[in-house]
């Protein structure tokens, strides 16, 4: 299991459209991706977990990742989430 902490950028944080295209991107890795805000924690790959946890820009972020090529996994994702655009 690795992770990293994200700050997010986007001007609209991870709400509605952004949280789709992220959503949609978790779910194309073979291992098992979480999203961490505060003490919650989620599936990366569920919509409505993911914007249960009401991200803002500029909110700190842990993302997890846990299985097969966790490592490079993760790095795709945290490359996709600071190029995150509304």
């Amino acid at each position: 299991m690795v992770e990293e902490k994200v700050v997010i950028k986007n001007e609209t944080g991870l709400h509605a459209r952004p949280a789709a295209n992220l959503v949609k991107e978790a779910s194309t890795y073979p291992c098992a991706l979480r999203i961490r805000k505060g003490d919650k924690e989620v599936n990366l790959q569920s919509m409505l977990g993911v914007l249960s946890l009401g991200v803002a820009k500029g909110d700190e972020v842990t993302i997890i990742a846990d299985g097969p090529d966790e490592e490079k996994t993760l790095k795709k994702i945290v490359e996709f989430i600071n190029c995150l655009e509304e």
